[in-house]
């Protein structure tokens, strides 16, 4: 195999960094899976734990976008590797119970300097290892997320039954420190150095270029606004999707494999959404998911019976899995190199913040008035938002083609 862009050995870099996210996003469907058993523990309230695993998305946001800078001096192997080390602590801090430990261990330690440091940084590594593959690339490293869910929650609820969800935690978070940190020093290289070709190399002091006919820093608050509204209704199955159906009367077990079985078609579609990308484009293939997420949602409001709500889980999977890698990829491709260390991490950031405020928005609705319903109604609302979004994207770039072809024409 040879080294360099798009190399066998950059496949492999691309599944060890896969393995390293589907070990360490287990850290946060811990508290996920345990949602009743830790109200239940802290008073009832299932705003307490809603808002641990908020704090978790937040906390990997912003953190990636600070370690996202510091991997570009330390290096991706450190940085991996300390993120590791606080995935444990967090989860070490978390299992002493106390809702302010849940709070600090999930937002500050697990979130911030843990997870911060290795969903972002790896991100932005990968994708300097591939080219004319990224899109594919990109969204294998993406279901590290989903292959975590659905993996561990059905583990977790079996040792939650047999040991507490305290003692998960701690075993867990030793698991992580002890896995990720020899392998992230061990196979983690410094990527190819690929020189940006001549033609695409902008003069000190020239004006940005337009993107799509729009400023550079217009389309990015766009698309960061996007990113934000689109992760609101993507977090709510996944953090409630097991509590939802205890209320339902549905055992705990029966929701932790819906959860899994939501997160298995998300990871196999995710690979379709990655290679349908790279050959559609990632505005199109947002638009696509996002109409895709928005009838599934759809589906939580009007399913409440066993089985379609498993059917409705796997299509909910099958539609989103392809929106994160999709932002990442457009950010990737339109914006130069140099400012992928903060670009691709700060739209991460507005995703995870998303995240965090759709799980703990469901949350809040749901001890207001006791039910999920109109938790799905504001996902629904803020995913038909992200659709306005999308839509004016798309016909903006459709008339920048037009508009490049009409210049080409008359040119020639």
């Amino acid at each position: 195999m040879t080294r360099g862009i798009d190399s066998g050995e950059a496949w492999r870099i691309a599944i060890a960094a896969l393995l390293i996210l589907s070990i360490a996003f287990g850290a946060p469907f811990i508290v996920i899976t345990a949602l009743k058993t830790v109200a239940a523990d802290l008073g009832g309230e299932r705003s307490v734990p809603s808002a641990a695993s908020a704090l978790s998305w937040l906390g990997t946001g912003i953190g990636g976008l600070l370690m996202g800078l510091a991997a570009e001096r330390a290096g991706v192997r450190l940085t991996v590797a300390f993120g590791a080390l606080m995935v444990g602590a967090g989860l070490a801090l978390s299992s002493l119970g106390a809702a302010w430990q849940l709070y600090a261990g999930h937002g500050l330690l697990v979130g911030l300097l843990g997870l911060g440091a290795i969903n972002a940084p790896l991100y932005v590594y990968v994708s300097r290892w591939f080219e004319a593959k990224r899109g594919t690339a990109v969204a294998l490293i993406a279901s590290g997320q989903y292959a975590a869910g659905a993996f561990w929650p059905p583990l977790f609820e079996r040792a939650i039954a047999a040991w507490g969800w305290q003692q998960t935690m701690l075993w867990f978070g030793l698991l992580v420190a002890g896995v990720i940190t020899p392998l992230a020093l061990l196979i983690l290289k410094p990527p190819p150095i690929v020189a940006p070709p001549a033609d695409i190399v902008r003069a000190a002091g020239a004006p940005p270029p337009r993107l799509l006919g729009l400023p550079p820093n217009v389309l990015f608050a766009l698309l960061a606004i996007a990113s934000f509204l689109c992760c609101i209704p993507m977090a709510m199955p996944s953090a409630h999707l097991i509590a939802f159906c205890g209320d339902l009367g549905i055992a705990p077990a029966r929701g932790a494999a819906m959860l899994s079985l939501l997160l298995v078609c998300a990871f196999i579609s995710r690979q379709f959404w990655g290679w349908m990308s790279d050959r559609i484009g990632g505005l199109l293939t947002l638009l696509t998911c996002s109409a895709a997420q928005a009838l599934a949602v759809t589906g939580f409001l009007v399913t409440q019976d066993e089985a379609g709500l498993f059917a409705v889980a796997a299509a909910f999977g099958l539609g989103f899995s392809g929106l994160i890698p999709a932002y990442l990829l457009t950010a990737r491709n339109l914006f130069p190199a140099s400012e992928a260390a903060w670009r691709m991490p700060a739209l991460l950031l507005t995703g995870t913040t998303g995240m965090a405020a759709g799980g703990w928005i469901a949350g809040v609705i749901y001890d207001k008035v006791g039910s999920y319903g109109p938790a799905f109604a504001t996902g629904l609302a803020a995913n038909l938002l992200n659709l306005l979004i999308l839509c004016g994207l798309v016909i903006v770039w459709r008339r920048s083609l037009a508009s490049e072809g009409r210049r080409l024409t008359a040119g020639s």
